[in-house]
């Protein structure tokens, strides 16, 4: 028992989610239905990623990114390269995807420039990348891809009313960065490509090959959105098991449990009768606030499942649930995929994260959040 609680003590999220999994049973009991709902594609395609890029770790496969950070010599050129690395890459494997790439790579960068006390502001911003760029795209997330496909509207058009909160976070995000290096924009930073990732072994470049065709697989699947994606997981976990099976020890599976407890417990909330039948009156024209504050208990890729019925206002409904990630870690799950990143590094830290972590991202939202109002009455058809 004193181990469990000395676990649990050290993983404070999957604490909270397990334990909002447990009471949301009782507020519905479980069904085959709360087993249908869950997102288990989220889940299938989240483990594969973290077995693949702990492959791409252990092989020092992001060698030549790092070398490239490394000839940019300060602070922050190196930060805004990283920072829309995010920004962009969201947009097309989505804003899971990129932090799981960039935020390992931003610590491991910046230990060996040895300026680790710039890692939880950069993080954080990187989260908040991570969120607003993966906006413009219709595969960037997925409560993107959910409201598009019940959208009926043309991508084309989707971008265009996506583009002013995209082009605004981008201009945000780099005046955050100039103003956290404002006592010296020009901060130096040097650290070798050995330093921050290792060096490559010339008899592991098969894993590295296998490993490369395992990430191809990933973004294809993510990217094609088959329906055929549970396929791809037992490929690449295949693939893995025969080449390079002792890579399984090694992954985070805390982080898929996790995940795993608040679907559940967004699920077993979203089919309460009596819940849905509150928000049968009170979303319409509200869509935009709903979006938000309900995206802080469930997250917002549930929150729009949830909202999506009610809702009369389609655009104040995905403009909330793209700001709903700037208010709290389970505002968007990404933000849980951040946190759990950053403390398998530095597990005392967990508190110092949510504080920094929260102290940006309300300094983005509170600029962002009433203009997100306001072209919210921009309707998208």
């Amino acid at each position: 028992m004193e181990k469990i609680i000395r676990f649990l003590k050290k993983e404070p999220m999957l604490t909270v989610s397990a334990a909002a999994a447990i009471i949301s049973l009782f507020i519905t009991p479980p069904s085959m239905r709360l087993l249908q709902d869950i997102n288990w594609q989220t889940l299938g395609t989240l483990l594969m990623m973290l077995c693949v890029l702990e492959g791409f770790k252990q092989e020092h496969i992001l060698n030549p990114v790092i070398r490239f950070s490394a000839r940019l010599g300060n602070m922050t050129s190196l930060t805004l390269f990283l920072v829309f690395g995010v920004f962009f890459s969201s947009m097309f494997v989505t804003n899971d995807v990129s932090l799981v790439i960039f935020v390992p790579l931003t610590i491991a960068i910046f230990r060996a420039g040895s300026k680790e006390k710039y890692i939880l502001p950069v993080i954080s911003m990187e989260n908040i990348a991570a969120i607003r760029g993966s906006l413009l795209m219709p595969f960037g997330s997925p409560q993107n891809l959910f409201l598009y496909a019940k959208s009926g509207t043309s991508v084309w058009n989707f971008m265009l009313h996506m583009s002013p909160l995209c082009v605004m976070s981008a201009l945000l995000l780099v005046i955050f960065i100039c103003v956290l290096y404002r006592k010296d924009l020009r901060e130096p930073i040097s650290f070798t490509t050995e330093a921050a990732a290792g060096r490559q072994l010339p008899e592991r470049r098969r894993y590295r090959i296998i490993y490369l065709m395992l990430f191809a697989v990933i973004i294809f699947t993510i990217v094609s959105r088959t329906h055929f994606w549970y396929i791809a997981v037992a490929l690449v976990l295949a693939v893995i098991a025969a080449a390079d099976r002792q890579m399984f020890r090694k992954v985070d599976y805390v982080l898929i449990v996790t995940f795993l407890c608040f679907f559940i417990f967004s699920s077993s909330i979203a089919a309460n009768a009596g819940i849905a039948s509150v928000l049968q009156r009170a979303v319409a024209g509200h869509e935009y606030w709903w979006s938000i504050g309900l995206s802080q208990i469930i997250s917002n890729v549930p929150a729009s499942i949830v909202l999506y019925p009610f809702t009369e206002n389609f655009a104040g409904l995905i403009y909330g649930a793209d700001t709903a990630g700037l208010c709290s870690l389970i505002g968007s799950l990404a933000s849980v995929i951040n946190y759990r990143i950053y403390v398998r590094e530095y597990p005392e830290n967990g508190k110092a994260f949510i504080k920094v972590f929260t102290l940006v991202s309300w300094a983005f939202f509170v600029i962002v959040v009433i203009p997100g109002w306001l072209l919210s009455h921009w309707a998208f058809f």
